[in-house]
């Protein structure tokens, strides 16, 4: 087993920022915010962080606002939506300069999404998902205005969500799905709500996700891909279960998908490397504790150091 190109993955991390033409870029171009939180964790759970300047990170962010509505879009001038404004929550946190935001506004965009049922829909244009649950909660509770929603019936969507094999899908009926379940368990996490989940049920069905190669997929008979390193880890360590894994055999998994030549992080061995898998593999060895990575906190996707600034220096 290899280890971990620290330095090649932050090379690689910037230089992508640095690329505005080529074909990642180009594709990325939608939701480079997105890109942004997934880089700049990446770079700080590596203890790289210190290699960018924060103030230009933080003046682009706030060129990406929408200043009517408060939420955020995927790059600058793009429409707000809660996903993008997530991922700028995030980085401001990450960088510490939360400060920098008018944090009511940004928080009745994101409270003004949720529907009577207690669901949130992702933007003005109403598509509903599990996925916008779970991101609503998590930028609300990072700007303490948890507050400004109906979370007893936020709660109670999901709980709706929640299926026969112990999993959960994006919409009542849905399939269940590992990066749907992250999202559900995390939300349930941070509103105190675990107590709604059968811990061995649904344990039971996420360790079924690591396949022969080490790696985990999302859902049955489907290829193993790094990222559900996350999705799925960090699903098991939330309801105690995360023994029930190999991790010897995850962390080679990951640590094969690397390009120990130019950088980065593939879905699977040999494929092309992207930021979005790049972090996702690193999170993925910082959950199993790989030497001289950052901690990171399985709820709120953000550095434990970051998480405990926010929630507990006065």
């Amino acid at each position: 087993m290899g280890e971990l190109a620290v330095e090649k993955h932050a090379q690689y991390i910037l230089s992508v920022e640095k690329r505005k033409d080529d074909f990642e870029s180009l594709v990325m171009e939608h939701l480079r915010l997105n890109g942004a939180y997934w880089g700049l964790t990446t770079l700080d759970i590596m203890h790289k962080l210190g290699s960018v300047n924060p103030d230009e990170v933080v003046t682009w962010i706030l060129s990406c606002q929408d200043k009517e509505s408060g939420g955020f879009g995927g790059n600058v001038g793009h429409d707000p939506h809660v996903l993008y404004t997530l991922s700028a929550v995030q980085v401001l946190a990450l960088l510490d300069r939360l400060d920098a935001v008018d944090v009511d506004k940004v928080s009745d965009y994101v409270a003004g999404l949720q529907k009577e049922d207690g669901s949130f829909a992702g933007d003005i244009w109403g598509e509903i998902d599990t996925r916008f649950s779970y991101v609503a909660i998590c930028c609300l509770s990072l700007l303490h205005r948890l507050n400004k929603i109906n979370v007893e019936k936020a709660v109670d969507y999901i709980v709706s969500c929640k299926n026969l094999d112990g999993g959960f899908g994006s919409i009542p009926g849905g399939e269940s799905h590992a990066g749907q379940i992250f999202c559900c368990v995390g939300a349930l996490a941070i509103t105190g709500s675990l107590h709604h989940i059968d811990r061995d049920l649904l344990g039971w069905w996420l360790c079924e996700r690591q396949c022969k190669d080490g790696g985990l997929n999302g859902r049955p008979e489907k290829l193993t891909d790094v990222c559900y390193s996350w999705w799925v880890l960090t699903s098991l360590i939330m309801i105690d279960r995360v023994h029930w894994i190999d991790k010897n055999k995850l962390s080679k998994f990951i640590l094969n998908c690397q390009d120990l030549e130019k950088g980065g992080i593939s879905d699977r061995p040999d494929n092309a490397v992207d930021v979005f898998h790049t972090y996702f593999g690193v999170a993925g060895l910082s959950l199993m504790e790989y030497p001289g990575l950052k901690p990171i906190d399985p709820a709120y996707a953000l550095p434990v150091d970051v998480v405990n600034r926010i929630f507990f220096q006065k």
